[in-house]
């Protein structure tokens, strides 16, 4: 645990990378991304939830920040810009595969397959409600998966989506009242 000497230290080491930083000076930069990568990491593997993807655009994240440290605003803070970039990043990767998804599943399903009435009935109402969940417009379901999933705070939300706590709260009912709409087409009372 830092006492509050170290504690100091390390409050004025981060404010001068995040000065230098905006500057452009790449040492900064990679003490930020040393200081950040788990955390975002971690932000883009809960709303992606496939770590081989996360990590790709952990990288794909960090690439658009250092694109843009001219817009940093170093008196902000770094953690939510991050968060917003990884966000961002994790929506356009969810937009591709949403087309490459559909392809997929209309090769794959076969509307004649039996289905089975066991004791398996928890493992399907998971697998159709992932389902459902991949069908979700990407902006509803980054939402849906942080807000309800997750369990993150509107604000926090809000703040990595760039958008208000009242549309967080918009597009969770809307992804909520789908979801109850594509369970309920499938069979399942929600």
């Amino acid at each position: 645990m830092a006492t509050g000497v170290e504690a100091d230290w390390d409050e004025k080491e981060l404010r001068r990378d995040l000065f230098a930083f905006h500057r452009g000076d790449m040492d900064a930069f990679e003490a930020l991304f040393r200081r950040h990568q788990r955390a975002v990491y971690s932000w883009i593997l809960r709303i992606v939830r496939d770590a081989g993807a996360a990590e790709e655009l952990t990288v794909e994240t960090f690439w658009r920040i250092s694109r843009a440290h001219a817009r940093f605003d170093p008196t902000r803070g770094f953690e939510g810009w991050a968060r917003r970039i990884a966000t961002h990043a994790a929506l356009d990767w969810m937009r591709s595969r949403r087309a490459e998804r559909e392809v997929t599943e209309e090769l794959s399903y076969d509307s004649a397959a039996p289905t089975i009435a066991d004791p398996g009935v928890s493992a399907e109402i998971r697998q159709k409600t992932a389902a459902a969940f991949a069908h979700l417009p990407p902006k509803l379901r980054i939402a849906a998966v942080l807000a309800v999933v997750e369990g993150e705070p509107h604000k926090d939300v809000a703040e990595a989506l760039g958008i208000s706590v009242a549309a967080v709260k918009l597009r969770v009912f809307r992804a909520l009242r789908l979801l109850r709409k594509d369970l309920e087409g499938q069979g399942i009372r929600p």
